[in-house]
């Protein structure tokens, strides 16, 4: 092994980097983990791929059935459809690894968007980190488009109905739609190129640019500009707190992969998903009863189903807006306002310092508000999907539940912020309360004089540092002056700058503030546990 790294040391110069890397300090806290939970998931997507595609067939050429699941046979169908199910039923563990691949990627999906989540509500957005975060938006969409061409390739009755709303919401685009269609299916619907063109979508294209995306997210870029981590004892927006590369975080970050690997597998064994047998071959003119997407497109199809069937009819065309606007219109405006958010927080905020510690969620109120109000925009579209289910299950009229989450799609973000917001507000108190006073005991004391006084117990240092401890200001003041001499200030001289400053106003009202610290705590030297370390940034 010497002679190995003294060899690539002499021909890549590696020694430098290993040992900055083998001393590289990774923080403790458990949302670190969720981001790898995601590219783990994506190792198990790959390998489980690869063993699937040995055995696919991506061709719409009509075939009978002759294969071991008998209510089929002597079916037509596409050969799509019948590798699928050889694969089910024929290939030797290939139910297993077909499930464990879904499974996986329902789990990909669900780690990115928690990921998303934690760095949207902690500010990990910020500078130096825009780049990043385009990045991860990007990625979620690649992983969302990857996820429904995936699910479309069996060419089932459930599947072949999303690839039916798919050609319709191509075909609602003005203009170019109906020849966009023809292009993609080649020909009129449903074709018979559409299954391999996805195939290749699949396989080859999106994973391609996932597995250079990837790296440069979650390695190069992280590397670069060294971890967030969340305020108290030993961080600060200066110096990162953590274990070393090795040997503590690459041996729990092996033992991460092997947990994500055995709980799908499980999920794979024990729960079924997507029993394709059971729907039947693709029918132009069938659907199945019930139908619904998988969780992370339930969303669209939510919007397809409140939208008023509204048209507008101009120049002898017809815009379909009942599909244009929750197809197009409503992805376009969430995809692009979390891409955008980061630039605009800056522009409201005046916060151009680089932010390594982040932010706890209730000391930005305004933020948390608005994330909390998207994730109630994101929801009520996602139930919205299954409007029918939930007619029939609790026994309450289509009509009925379609026009409340009409409603709830208006009414619950803004709810949902001011929600948000004052409970946020509660939880700064009560920090403020604590760092003052201490813990509450439920011991009461009399005093000689007969007055009786709750004994609170001060908490030490470690437990307060998270609310005491100094960080850099999330927003500037940007307020507009009052005029000199009957002069306006410049930044009231324009509407832009006007409003500026009120959004500014908004978003500083309820920051959290910083109490100050007794004398005695703020002399006190922080330690650090065994077994971490502490680095300056930029030293690894």
């Amino acid at each position: 092994m010497d002679a190995t790294a003294q060899a690539l040391d002499e021909r890549l110069g590696t020694t430098g980097f290993a040992r900055k890397a083998l001393k590289k300090a990774f923080p403790d806290h458990w949302s670190f983990l969720v981001g790898e939970i995601a590219m783990y998931s994506f190792v198990i997507i790959l390998l489980t791929g690869v063993y699937l595609t040995l055995f696919f067939k991506p061709s719409m050429n009509e075939v009978v059935y002759n294969g071991s699941y008998a209510k089929l046979q002597g079916v037509e169908m596409s050969e799509a459809y019948a590798s699928s199910l050889k694969i089910t039923f024929d290939v030797r563990g290939g139910l297993l690894v077909r499930q464990i691949h879904h499974w996986s990627t329902l789990i990909f999906m669900g780690a990115i968007l928690v990921h998303l989540l934690r760095n949207f509500f902690s500010g990990a957005f910020r500078k130096p980190r825009e780049l990043n975060w385009l990045i991860g938006i990007l990625m979620f969409m690649l992983v969302m488009l990857n996820g429904l061409f995936g699910y479309s390739l069996p060419d089932d009755l459930l599947s072949g109905t999303g690839i039916r709303i798919l050609e319709g919401v191509i075909a609602a685009v003005p203009l170019v739609g109906s020849y966009a269609v023809m292009f993609l299916f080649g020909g009129e619907y449903p074709g018979t190129d559409i299954i391999p063109r996805l195939y290749v979508i699949h396989v080859l294209l999106i994973p391609g640019i996932l597995a250079a995306l990837i790296p440069l997210h979650a390695v190069v870029l992280t590397w670069r500009q060294t971890h967030t981590q969340f305020p108290g004892k030993g961080s600060s927006n200066s110096t990162v707190r953590g274990y070393p590369f090795f040997p503590v975080f690459i041996g729990k970050t092996t033992s991460l992969f092997l947990w994500v690997l055995g709980v799908t597998t499980l999920l794979a064994a024990f729960v079924q998903i997507n029993p394709i047998w059971l729907f039947g071959p693709y029918d132009p003119g069938a659907i199945s009863s019930g139908s619904q997407p998988d969780w992370y497109m339930g969303w669209l199809e939510g919007a397809l189903r409140i939208m008023p069937a509204w048209e507008i009819n101009a120049w002898g065309h017809t815009v379909a807006m009942s599909v244009v606007v929750p197809a197009l219109v409503v992805p376009g405006l969430l995809f692009t306002g979390l891409a955008v958010y980061p630039f605009l927080e800056r522009w409201v905020t005046g916060d151009r310092q680089i932010h390594h510690l982040l932010d706890r969620p209730r000391d930005v109120p305004a933020r948390t508000g608005i994330g909390v109000g998207g994730i109630v925009f994101y929801g009520t579209l996602w139930l919205a999907g299954g409007n029918d289910v939930l007619a029939h299950k609790f026994d309450v009229s289509l009509f009925w539940t379609t026009w409340f989450f009409r409603f709830l799609i208006i009414l619950g973000p803004v709810l949902a912020y001011i929600a948000a917001y004052r409970i946020c507000v509660g939880l700064q108190r009560r920090d403020l309360a604590l760092a003052a006073h201490g813990l509450e005991t439920g011991i009461i004391r009399m005093s000689p004089d007969g007055r009786f006084s709750e004994v609170e117990r001060p908490l030490p240092d470690e437990a307060i540092a998270a609310i005491t401890d100094p960080r850099p200001a999330p927003a500037a003041d940007l307020d507009v002056p009052p005029p000199i001499d009957d002069i306006e200030s410049p930044r009231g001289r324009s509407a832009t700058g006007r409003v500026r400053a009120a959004l500014n106003r908004r978003f500083r009202e309820d920051l959290a503030e910083v109490p100050e610290r007794s004398p005695e705590h703020a002399a006190e030297e922080q330690t650090v546990p065994a077994g971490e370390i502490s680095a300056r940034r930029g030293d690894g």
